[in-house]
């Protein structure tokens, strides 16, 4: 009897360690997986592919997130888009490096630059662009996230 009160918590221990056997087959899931999960080879729950891979399209598909964007221009005038186009060249063909949009947020068209996260990096580069762009401020904004990939 006591030998068998001993084997029982072992025995437990052993089946409960000891892999499930999933009865799918993996080569339908081989083509959904990304690399990292084709190195494995074991078979995977289908219900973690699909979590893996949703989270995959998320990161593709990018967002916005809270941050900072250096506004150039603003304007209500009549001709207020042109201009706001005008400054938007104008911008690239000085700074290529930064994105540039223009917004319309009634009644004013805006130039707006860059993707900051934090002010301390906006205010670095309104320092740069004050001498051609004096009218340049920091504003709070939605920013695009960086592509991870």
């Amino acid at each position: 009897m006591r030998k068998i009160l001993i084997l029982i918590p072992f025995l437990c221990l052993w089946l409960w360690g000891t892999p499930q056997s999933v009865q799918q087959d993996n080569s339908t899931f081989s083509k959904q997986l990304p690399d990292i999960f084709q190195k494995i080879n074991s078979k995977q729950d289908p219900d973690l592919v699909e979590l893996v891979n949703l989270h995959i399209r998320k990161n593709q598909q990018g967002g916005t997130m809270p941050g900072f964007r250096i506004e150039i221009f603003f304007s209500s005038e009549l001709n207020a888009r042109q201009k706001a186009q005008s400054i938007k060249n104008e911008f690239l063909a000085a700074y290529p490096d930064y994105n540039v949009y223009i917004t319309y947020i009634s009644p004013d068209f805006k130039v707006r630059i860059g993707n900051f996260r934090t002010k301390n990096e906006a205010l670095k580069v309104v320092n740069e662009i004050k001498i051609q762009f004096p009218k340049a401020f920091v504003v709070p904004d939605l920013i695009e996230l960086p592509k991870l990939y």
